[in-house]
């Protein structure tokens, strides 16, 4: 009797490339380029005499793995407690697709978004504890020029959560810091 499944055989070659490599051998990676910093999208962005470091100087190679283009979802923390949780992720998926839609002409967006980054988008989901909170970063990050999505439910007219448009780590981290990664 024949079989229809393939025989795999071990091979050395095969244990030293990724699982992906060996199913789809065709698809070549599609590295994220990165965009210069923009200034309006951090505060060290907006200082610019400041020189580059030392460390970042001769580092290209950490720089880059460090500065990964990431979006951020904040949800509010007393919606978490009180709603279902399949709505509270509804509320996020809503912010970040509409931030990716509303930037989708961007080149970091346009990076993110690329056939060979799909597999391996960066999220960052992180938490408030209210409306006031929420608003506040909202308004933190209209000042500074953050390219993001207040998420309104309507027809409530509930402020539920904030998505930025995916973006080089290193220009809106420090928004981001202080607060809690969901849970």
């Amino acid at each position: 009797m024949l079989s229809l499944l393939p025989l795999r055989l071990p091979s050395p070659v095969a244990s030293t490339l990724p699982a992906a490599a060996c199913l789809l051998p065709g698809l070549p990676r599609i590295p994220i380029l990165r965009a210069p910093p923009r200034a309006g999208m951090s505060a060290a962005a907006s200082t610019p005499d400041a020189a580059p470091s030392a460390a970042a100087v001769g580092e290209e190679p950490r720089k880059e793995a460090e500065d990964v283009v990431v979006q951020y979802v904040v949800l509010r923390r007393d919606l978490a407690d009180a709603w279902p949780l399949g709505s509270v992720v509804a509320q996020g998926c809503h912010a970040a697709v509409a931030a990716v839609w509303a930037h989708r002409d961007h080149p970091d967006t346009a990076a993110y978004c690329a056939p060979g980054n799909l597999d391996s988008m960066h999220k960052v989901t992180l938490e408030v504890k209210g409306e006031i909170q929420l608003k506040n970063l909202a308004e933190k990050l209209e000042a500074a020029g953050v390219r993001h999505k207040l998420w309104i439910e309507q027809p409530e007219n509930i402020p539920t959560c904030i998505a930025t448009a995916p973006c080089p780590k290193s220009q809106v981290a420090s928004f981001f810091r202080k607060l809690k990664l969901c849970k």
